[in-house]
């Protein structure tokens, strides 16, 4: 049977691209960008490497798909996270989940944004600068939301909307790296528990 796709007939391409993208996701969140080999990827995948190119581009594009549909999947607690009504329920839901995303019983440990791209050689620096982004956005995100908690008298006057998102973004990560090492999941809760003891009162 043939599609046409944007005025041009052609032949289907016979595999589900949604369902080879996840594929893709989960193998770059393993063995992060250099560690997954095109082999390992396209094996996932269930495609050929030809097919993988046509469908998704090079190994670089195909990262940067994987990537957006983390952020839209495992990674998309933080926008409900940010939704959450105080400060404090923003930070303790943002490590709330974290510690999901990263302990998963069904899939990779750790974070892909945060693991996918901390060494790579240079060719791979344009991913490691991707990233490096990608972190960014969420600590942006949550200083913005922790600037509009200091207007409204959640936090307390006076209060460091960037140094808070700082503190936690680097708790979040940290849990991603501890959760890659094989920490478990009530160990990381009691570790953030601990730490939310020293937010602002408001």
């Amino acid at each position: 049977m043939e599609t046409r796709r944007n005025g041009v007939t052609g032949r289907p391409r016979g595999f589900d691209t949604d369902e080879a993208l996840e594929r893709a996701m989960l193998v770059f969140w393993e063995h992060g960008y250099e560690g997954a080999s095109l082999a390992n990827l396209t094996h996932a995948m269930g495609i050929s490497t030809t097919s993988m190119y046509a469908a998704f581009g090079n190994k670089e594009e195909l990262f940067r798909k994987a990537l957006a549909r983390y952020s839209e999947g495992p990674g998309g607690y933080l926008d409900q996270a940010l939704a959450e009504p105080t400060a404090r329920d923003v930070a303790a839901a943002v490590l709330a989940g974290t510690i999901r995303s990263t302990t998963g019983a069904t899939s990779p440990q750790g974070c892909l944004g945060v693991q996918g791209a901390l060494t790579v050689s240079d060719s791979g620096q344009d991913v490691r600068d991707l990233l490096v982004t990608w972190r960014d956005n969420s600590y942006s995100r949550i200083r913005e939301r922790f600037r509009r908690a200091v207007e409204d008298g959640d936090l307390p006057e006076g209060s460091d909307p960037g140094l808070l998102a700082r503190y936690v973004t680097a708790l979040a990560f940290g849990v991603a790296v501890q959760a890659a090492s094989g920490v478990g999941r009530d160990e990381l809760r009691a570790m953030t528990d601990a730490a939310l003891r020293a937010w602002p009162p408001s």
